[in-house]
């Protein structure tokens, strides 16, 4: 779970331990950032829900060609919460497999097939949910020629994020993230002249000085071998994809307007592309291991890896129809404050490590910038009342 508002976005919720972030990352950012007047779309889960929203105007007007799809009946306190619990647990768990298969140095370098891998999960996944016996929601193509340029900035957007997570400790890797909060609205900015309330900016300020913190104290060398630290590469990878994740993240807004689809629909005509673009060039870059010196351990961790994409497509949608932005935020902080905290406990560092002051100071500075985005959406609400 943050966005480029004033669009909405698709995220591939799967693809990357980002999902984290980047899925969910998209979504977050799609409930919390301001929207413009001429630009303005609508969140995502205003998109999947709301009668009035662009995409259903678009689902009315084929009413008569094909039944609509059945969406999630409104459900209980305690079916929400299974999901998000579901949700929770499916992103830290993709975010330590991920870490784990890429701790063997043998499948570490192996990044495009990895990636392809998870993108063709991700179509099955959906392509399964959008089954007539599920239905929930109705597929549409688009071109080859019209999706390519997505698709090759959804790879990126997978992809970085991974070789910074390969290169990096679990810790370095989700605070780095936060600063796709700031990257995006700084893109906004350049691009739409999106600007955000006064108060956001202040709080981001803190965010991003603490991430630079935990940049340079995670990434110093240490006598003690146990501890994990960030190598040089894992900082370099990290900024490129918050940077290929934050331009993803703007650019797909206007892909929801082209080709007039919900986020499902979109990625279900991403995620194949992205896969049989990236086998063109998996010989050239990839390095593969010999397949059967690979530890048993490792396929189980790929195919978790996979089921744990699985889940958090699915739960995704259930929290997207039946939770409040206060309740994604709150549940997107509490995955990023879970998965830095075991990321610590599993370096190795000290409790009184330099770096760590950092942690709480980006963790800090992105939770008040939601709370005033939260404030802010608010305050539009209550004035759109009116």
């Amino acid at each position: 779970m943050s966005t480029p508002e004033p669009k909405e976005r698709a995220g591939s919720f799967s693809s990357s331990s980002a999902e984290t972030a980047t899925h969910e990352d998209n979504e977050k950012l799609a409930r919390l950032d301001p929207v413009g007047d001429e630009e303005k779309l609508k969140a995502p889960e205003e998109l999947e829900i709301d009668d009035g929203g662009e995409d259903d105007g678009l689902l009315n007007r084929e009413s008569a060609r094909q039944p609509e799809p059945a969406q999630p009946a409104p459900s209980s306190f305690r079916s929400a919460l299974i999901w998000m619990s579901i949700n929770t647990f499916a992103t830290i768990g993709i975010v330590f497999t991920n870490k784990a298969i890429f701790s063997e140095p043998s499948l570490k370098l192996a990044q495009l097939t990895f990636a392809a891998f998870h993108f063709f999960i991700t179509w099955l996944t959906l392509f399964t949910i959008s089954r007539p016996r599920f239905a929930f929601f109705v597929p549409r193509r688009a071109t080859i020629r019209d999706i390519m340029p997505l698709a090759i900035a959804m790879s990126l957007n997978v992809i970085l994020p991974n070789l910074s997570l390969a290169f990096s400790s679990v810790t370095f890797y989700q605070v780095a993230r936060i600063l796709l909060t700031p990257t995006v609205a700084a893109m906004n900015f350049v691009l739409y002249r999106a600007t955000l309330p006064r108060n956001a900016i202040l709080a981001l300020i803190p965010a991003c000085a603490g991430v630079g913190m935990v940049s340079y104290y995670d990434s110093l060398p240490t006598a003690d071998a146990s501890v994990k630290t960030t190598s040089g590469l894992g900082v370099l990878f990290a900024f490129l994809g918050i940077f290929a994740s934050s331009l993803y993240t703007v650019w797909i807004a206007s892909y929801h307007r082209k080709l007039n689809m919900t986020s499902m629909q979109l990625l279900f005509n991403q995620a194949p592309v992205s896969a049989f673009m990236l086998l063109y060039v998996i010989p050239f870059v990839d390095t593969f291991p010999v397949w059967a010196e690979v530890p048993v351990s490792r396929w189980v961790m790929i195919m978790m890896s996979g089921l744990f994409a699985s889940l958090i497509n699915i739960s995704q949608f259930f929290i997207i129809a039946q939770t409040g932005p206060v309740s994604s935020t709150v549940v997107g902080h509490v995955k990023t404050c879970t998965i830095v905290a075991l990321g610590w406990i599993t370096s190795g560092r000290a409790i009184g490590d330099k770096s760590v002051l950092g942690v709480f100071v980006a963790i800090g500075g992105i939770i008040a910038y939601s709370v005033v985005m939260l404030q802010e959406k608010a305050k539009q609400a209550a004035r759109g009342s009116r």
